[in-house]
């Protein structure tokens, strides 16, 4: 008796699981869509969601800093616009930094050439990369940097310990030309969270809010 059971259980079930492909042929039959894609569409909606969550969440850091600049300014720079005394100062000495081989040790054909600690490529731009000592200033760390411009911490460098910060330019003869070394103030925009990455960067950089000051940063590089 309990193996007829048994085997009714068992044919059922293979019924069901044969049923049920049929029902799924017949529905991609009918709509000339597959099933599996079914899912991958909710996921790309899921990852194109958390995306559009990112742009917002990143762009409040920038529109933050746009609610201070006074509308009275005929010729905006980024030290003129802003009142820097709100945000925490602290004292660093400064240097600049190249990704070749006279900074990193590393040639054009190395796998990790221009590629900082945090895994975003380094740029020279309105936020430009920076490296720092991590227990000061962690990655992602936003800093005003007079002079320079916003510097974004992304790499670590075995000299730079304690408030020192190496600042990214494109060649050795931008360094010597446009910084060389210095000690001076710079400002804490944000603090970092230990994560950077190439979207923040290109948030940051994009938000059109923004684009008066980042063209004088171009134009400076042309």
């Amino acid at each position: 008796m309990k193996k007829m059971v048994k085997k009714l259980y068992i044919k059922r079930f293979i019924m069901g699981l044969l049923l049920c492909g049929a029902l799924l042929t017949t529905f991609e039959s009918i709509t000339g869509r597959q099933v599996s894609s079914l899912f991958s569409s909710e996921q790309v909606s899921a990852n194109s969601k958390e995306e559009k969550k990112t742009h917002v969440r990143e762009s409040r850091v920038v529109n933050q800093l746009n609610q201070q600049i006074p509308t009275d300014v005929d010729e905006q720079t980024l030290e003129g616009s802003f009142d820097w005394s709100k945000y925490r100062k602290v004292k660093v000495t400064a240097t600049g930094y190249t990704a070749g081989y006279e900074s990193t040790g590393k040639e054009p054909t190395h796998p990790s050439y221009g590629i900082t600690y945090s895994g975003v490529k380094v740029q020279r731009d309105m936020f430009s990369t920076i490296a720092a000592d991590l227990t000061v200033f962690p990655i992602g760390t936003i800093l005003f940097i007079p002079g320079y411009g916003y510097g974004v911490v992304a790499d670590k460098g075995g000299a730079i310990k304690g408030e020192k910060l190496d600042l990214y330019y494109e060649t050795v003869e931008d360094v010597y030309a446009s910084w060389g070394k210095k000690l001076l103030d710079v400002y804490v925009v944000k603090e970092g969270n230990g994560t950077l990455t190439e979207k923040q960067m290109k948030v940051w950089n994009e938000d059109q809010t923004m684009k008066v000051f980042r063209q004088q940063y171009i134009d400076e590089k042309s």
